[in-house]
């Protein structure tokens, strides 16, 4: 089992950058598929970014590829998904979530959400 909890979300101007923060406690998360999803209002929730840990992949959705990365400190038990060039339409509530690496597409834990705000 393991504790999420999100932070680095504020307000950017399009075209600068943010870098968001997953701390874990528990279970470290390098033991965990981890992913961050966001969800605009009026939207379902998708998945932006993940990590493979038992592959030592990444995937991205095409519409942040690119510009978003997604990375770990294992000393610090910290994951990041750094944004750059940011656009307006990825305005949303970003989430931390991890998966146990024997049921990779099961997300059973999640951060509380923290809040990105893109201007014109």
């Amino acid at each position: 089992q393991v504790q999420l909890v999100e932070s680095g979300g504020g307000l950017v101007q399009a075209g600068g950058s943010l870098r968001l923060s997953c701390a874990a406690s528990g279970r470290t998360f390098s033991k965990y598929v981890m992913g961050w999803f966001r969800q605009a209002s009026g939207k379902e929730r998708e998945l932006v970014a993940e990590l493979r840990w038992s592959a030592g992949s990444t995937y991205y959705a095409d519409s942040v590829k690119g510009r978003f990365s997604i990375f770990g400190d294992n000393t610090r038990n910290t994951m990041y998904l750094q944004m750059n060039s940011l656009k307006p339409e990825d305005t949303a509530v970003y989430y931390c979530a991890a998966a146990e690496e024997a049921t990779p597409g099961q997300y059973d834990y999640w951060g509380q959400g923290t809040q990105v705000t893109v201007s014109s």
